[in-house]
């Protein structure tokens, strides 16, 4: 650079001469402009060639020159001068520094420097810096000033003493604005934060709390807010809010305010009182109670998806935001938005591995893993209560193969069906409980490959079923055994009609005979065998359910202590009895005589089974039935029971005639000894008295009859004697028969007749009803079956009653199909006779309905 550098009449040139002529002098110099305003001139030429430090000048020019060269780098030098004496009154400040702190030149000249551009907090650093710079050192440090508007503003200073001749003169500050830069440090500082927040953070909540303090550190944010949108339900909610004069809001439909815009917009929004005035005279938005007098928001965004804002406002005059805290706060939620989206799927990743663990941990399923070869790896507690063990410790110590099979091969099977087909479906083996039961469950799983695992593991699912299977079993059972019935019980419908005619007319035999007919032992022997085959098919009957019983509150205790004298003689001597009858033993409903015939046939069976004598006992209890099994093989519906107990100490039985041991005509005893009806009796009983038979017996060890009838409320009603039977009178009266068998209505008529009574007979309803109409006087009584072909009795007792009002009705049937009788019990106010009955029970039962 050469040549000849010229400088013009101009005022800076006057000030550089003055600023000399001051640091010559020691003294403040003197700012005031020439008289003239205009400073001469003066020019300096120099070769081209030579270096601009050697340009050739006269002392006068140069000096001056000099001064203005530096006066000009004073002015213009983009860091902030500021020049003060010795007792820090400032005497010359640069442009740069006016603009960096807000004052002009003439407000700062002479004044002491700490004052006006020292905050409080940092008098005690300027103090250090003034000792510095007397020792004649240069101090360069980043601190804060103020300016004039109190504003903190970040520096980098450098102090040193101007010294001339050996001796400090005045003191020199550089200011270097870094407010950018340390914006620039405290932005990325806050979101390094905000990364870190967000890992170490347990919940959202606590996160947003964190994100708050990291904006407050960067801005004004007293009041700050975190927003949320639903697309799915179209509400925002605000999960996070600090406000100094609102109450946070709860979830709300979107409407039309800031949030709500910036939500539709996606863009970041600075509403000052004039912008927001402008979007409301738009439409924009629409005023919702105080506002802020700045409102600043930023979007939360996910690629070009908005799922809520964050929100900065301020009350106060003093403190404002513009468009670089828009910017930072931009920054910054960008941040946050990766961050909030990170921890919702984190939070949703909890959520999901909580609801599989409770759904795994509370399934009333065994679930498990193991390895390959079977041993338990992790096992949750339905699988533990499976194996009826304590704890899952326990469990993961077993030996599978050893100590959870019931039959080794089993687990063989087992891994040879998922080698083969990669997984297992459904199959069945037996596992052994803590206590020894053997369970029965239904194993599922296929196998899985993990990162963390050292191998491939199965996961699997093992279903307790040996309830089902019992029940499976039951049902099997309950259908043959309901299948025999249906046929026992038609059979012994159809007999009950033949063994009407049979015994009746037998007993008609016997009465027209004299003392000594040689005919009248044979007709003994017919009435005997057809009483036995009436015993025969009400025991059918009975164990089909379909036998009619008078159901009463009976206690139970009082049927036995009735029984147990009619019994010791029967059980014989080398048999000891003995009864521990419950004194708080409940009641049930049933019939007691069908009762003491269920309690005759256990005690029968059991004096079969000790031949050589032996130990029986009778118990009664009361019993809650928490569980179906409790340990036992039969399905009993939980609630409260009476128990009837039986228990032997005879040969018995093992599970194939356990089996069977409900069956008619199954029978262990030799040909001759026993019809095989006696436990099929008791069975049809108490199933039809609601209640349950279960056996446990063991070969060796005797046998126990378990009986469980539900228990009731309510006062026992007295068991009645039966009658003595006695000749029924006749009479006069007239009686409408109405019977399909014509053997049948035969005998009654001629029964009937004979005991005096007028008799009209129709063999069906309709025919009955015709016979009602022919027959001008009156009818006392109508005695008809239930079931008929057509017109049933009951529909025909219904017409008559409508013609006749006032007629008595006596009702002939078979079982309890017939439609009189209402699960297995007669109708209140029904009067019955059930077939086969007796010619001398018919008289006297119609000569009690008569009166």
């Amino acid at each position: 650079m050469g040549g000849r550098v010229t400088t013009s009449h101009t005022r800076e040139f006057a000030r550089a001469k003055r600023l000399k002529k001051a640091l010559e002098s020691g003294a403040p110099p003197a700012f005031a402009p020439p008289e003239n305003g205009i400073d001469p001139v003066v020019s300096c030429d120099a070769p081209p060639s030579e270096p601009f430090c050697e340009l050739s000048w006269s002392e006068k020019e140069s000096t001056e020159v000099r001064c203005g060269y530096l006066e000009q780098l004073f002015e213009n030098m983009p860091e902030g001068l500021c020049v003060a004496d010795t007792e820090h009154r400032v005497l010359r400040v640069n442009q740069a520094f006016q603009r960096m702190f807000g004052y002009e030149a003439a407000e700062v000249l002479g004044r002491t420097v700490d004052p006006l551009i020292v905050p409080p907090d940092r008098l005690a650093e300027s103090h250090w810096i003034a000792e510095c710079v007397k020792k004649g050192e240069r101090i360069t440090l980043e601190t804060q000033r103020r300016g004039k508007n109190g504003k903190l503003v970040d520096v980098s200073v450098c102090v040193a003493p101007v010294v001339v001749n050996g001796k400090i003169m005045a003191v020199s500050a550089v200011y270097h604005d870094i407010s950018d830069r340390k914006r620039a440090e405290a932005l990325s500082s806050a979101l390094y934060r905000v990364a870190e927040k967000s890992g170490s953070a347990h919940d959202l909540q606590q996160f947003f709390a964190a994100v708050h303090s990291i904006v407050d550190e960067l801005m004004y944010a007293r009041n700050f807010y975190i927003a949320l949108h639903d697309p799915a339900t179209d509400t925002v909610s605000f999960p996070y809010f600090v406000d100094e004069q609102k109450e946070a809001p709860g979830t709300k439909k979107m409407a039309r305010g800031l949030t709500e815009y910036l939500l539709r917009t996606g863009e970041a929004l600075l509403a000052t009182p004039e912008v927001v005035q402008k979007m409301e005279d738009r439409g924009d938005v629409a005023r919702n109670g105080l506002r802020s007098l700045d409102w600043l928001g930023v979007p939360l965004k996910v690629g070009n998806r908005t799922f809520g804002a964050l929100v900065v406002q301020t009350y106060s005059k003093n403190a404002r935001y513009g468009e670089r805290d828009k910017e930072v706060l931009t920054f910054v939620s960008r941040q946050v938005a990766s961050a909030i989206e990170l921890k919702k799927n984190e939070q949703a990743l909890r959520r999901s591995e909580a609801r599989y663990r409770s759904l795994v941990q509370s399934s009333v399923y065994g679930i498990y893993r193991s390895s390959l070869e079977g041993k338990f790896l992790d096992v949750n507690p339905a699988l533990t209560a499976i194996l009826g063990y304590e704890s899952a410790e326990e469990v993961l110590a077993l030996d599978p193969r050893r100590e959870v099979f019931v039959n080794p091969e089993d687990q063989v099977r087992l891994m040879e069906e998922f080698r083969r087909t990669g997984r297992m479906d459904g199959i069945e083996v037996r596992w052994k409980r803590k206590d020894g039961r053997a369970v029965t469950v239904r194993v599922s799983g296929r196998a899985v490959s993990s990162a963390d695992e050292p191998a491939d593991v199965l996961e699997a699912i093992a279903e307790d079923v040996t309830e089902r299977r019992i029940l499976e079993d039951e049902f099997r059972q309950a259908q043959k055994m309901e299948a025999v019935g249906r046929l026992a019980g038609g059979i012994a419908h159809d007999f009950n009609n033949l063994l009407m005619v049979i015994g009746g007319y037998t007993e008609v035999m016997l009465a027209e005979m004299q003392q000594g007919h040689p005919l009248a032992v044979k007709a003994r022997a017919i009435q005997q065998a057809s009483d036995r085959a009436t015993m025969l098919t009400r025991q059918l009957l009975a164990f089909s359910r379909k036998q009619l019983l008078e159901l009463k509150v009976v206690d139970v205790n009082t049927v036995v202590e009735d029984m147990e004298r009619l019994l010791r003689p029967l059980i014989g001597e080398d048999v000891e009895l003995k009864t521990k009858l419950a004194s708080d033993a409940g009641h049930t409903r049933a019939d007691a005589g069908q009762l003491e015939q269920v309690l005759m046939n256990l005690v029968v069976n059991s004096k079969d089974a000790m031949p050589n004598g032996g130990r029986m006992l009778i118990e009664t209890a009361n019993v809650t039935r928490d569980n179906a099994h409790d340990g036992e093989q039969t399905f009993i519906r939980p609630g409260e029971y009476v128990m009837l107990s039986v228990t032997d100490s005879g040969l018995g039985m093992d599970k194939g005639t356990q089996s069977r041991i409900f069956e008619p005509f199954f029978t262990t005893k030799e040909k001759g000894k026993g019809t095989g009806l006696g436990l099929s009796t008791v069975y049809g009983i108490v199933k039809q008295s609601g209640g349950y038979v279960v056996v446990q017996s063991e070969v060796g060890h005797g046998t126990t009859f378990n009986i469980y009838l539900p228990r009731v409320e309510g006062t026992a009603e007295a068991h009645g004697a039966v009658s003595v039977s006695r000749t029924a009178a006749g009479g006069s009266e007239t009686v409408l028969l109405v019977e399909d068998e014509e053997s049948v209505r035969q005998l009654v008529r001629d029964t009937l007749a004979s005991k005096g009574y007028h008799v009209l007979e129709a063999q069906d309803g309709q025919a009955g009803l015709t016979a009602a109409a022919m027959h001008e006087g009156k009818i006392d009584l109508v005695l008809t079956d239930v079931v008929m072909p057509g017109m049933g009795g009951r529909e025909l007792v219904q017409q008559l009653l409508g013609s006749r009002p006032g007629i008595k009705v006596l009702y002939l049937s078979g079982y309890t199909e017939d439609a009189i009788v209402n699960e297995g019990t007669i109708e209140s106010g029904k009067a019955f006779l059930q077939k086969p009955f007796t010619l001398q029970n018919l008289s006297r039962k119609v000569r009690e309905i008569l009166g």
